[in-house]
């Protein structure tokens, strides 16, 4: 199945200048992680890029090769929370990307998988927040940018585990900017739709197999059932908002959630 073309990427739109800071990236390898590590390390950041996928950081530090910043490619598996907290250390920015999806039932959903979701996508945020607030407290500055989702504004059936963990990032997300609020540090979320990646392309496998339709019918009548906008977000639309909300435009920006969702939560 081919989902709706989306228009072609335009030049970036927001001018940032990060020369001399240095950015965590976590789920860099690909999607909205490789797309955000590419705009940050070209607006002249250090970029550490942060996924358990070596061979894709090795393509995420070839891309990234020429760019006003540079890329650093970090193998670790965010389950090793004390790992990730060490990661963080020195950050100036840092952007909560890394996710996974299982869609299943609640009753036929297993425990194993839920603990982990949970643990890659809440707990380790946590922690890697935990791990960047010392410098950026020390400093008087710094960026928390956490890539939740449409799901953490909406829940969806068959998606526990993702919703509860999206949902769970909201509130430490907000959090932390009533935290950092004194110290100079914002933290944000970024609610995108459904992005064009390989996360959402397994998703429309499972999703057809939940709901016993086939393929072609999930991205129109399932997926972008309720969003104005029937296409899917392309990854650099997401980085470019997360560029944003590093610029000292956006320093009176804390504490919200910013929707790219195609009018999903208009409703």
């Amino acid at each position: 199945m081919t989902p709706p073309l989306a228009p072609a990427a335009l030049p970036h739109s927001v001018t940032v200048d990060l020369g001399g800071r240095t950015v965590l990236v976590t789920g860099a390898a690909g999607g909205i992680g490789r797309a955000c590590a590419v705009r940050l390390a070209a607006a002249g950041a250090k970029v550490r890029a942060v996924d358990r996928d070596a061979e894709g950081l090795e393509e995420l530090a070839a891309q990234g090769a020429g760019l006003d910043g540079t890329v650093e490619p970090v193998v670790l598996d965010l389950t090793d929370l004390d790992a990730a907290e060490q990661a963080a250390a020195g950050t100036d920015i840092l952007v909560n990307n890394a996710g996974l999806q299982l869609v299943r039932p609640i009753e036929e959903f297993p425990p194993e998988a839920f603990h982990t979701v949970l643990t890659v996508m809440l707990e380790a945020p946590f922690r890697l927040i935990r791990g960047a607030l010392p410098h950026m407290y020390g400093q008087g500055w710094g960026r928390i940018v956490n890539l939740s989702s449409v799901h953490g504004l909406r829940a969806s059936a068959f998606k526990s585990a993702y919703v509860s963990a999206k949902h769970g990032l909201e509130g430490l997300s907000k959090t932390a900017a009533l935290e950092g609020a004194p110290h100079g540090v914002t933290s944000n979320c970024v609610n995108p739709g459904y992005v064009r990646t390989p996360l959402v392309q397994r998703q429309i496998a499972d999703q057809a197999a939940a709901h016993g339709i086939p393929e072609e019918q999930v991205l129109t009548e399932v997926l972008l059932k309720d969003a104005a906008l029937k296409r899917l977000v392309e990854p650099h639309e997401v980085a470019e908002a997360v560029a944003y909300l590093c610029t000292p435009q956006a320093s009176f920006i804390t504490g919200t959630s910013l929707a790219l969702d195609g009018g999903w939560t208009a409703h």
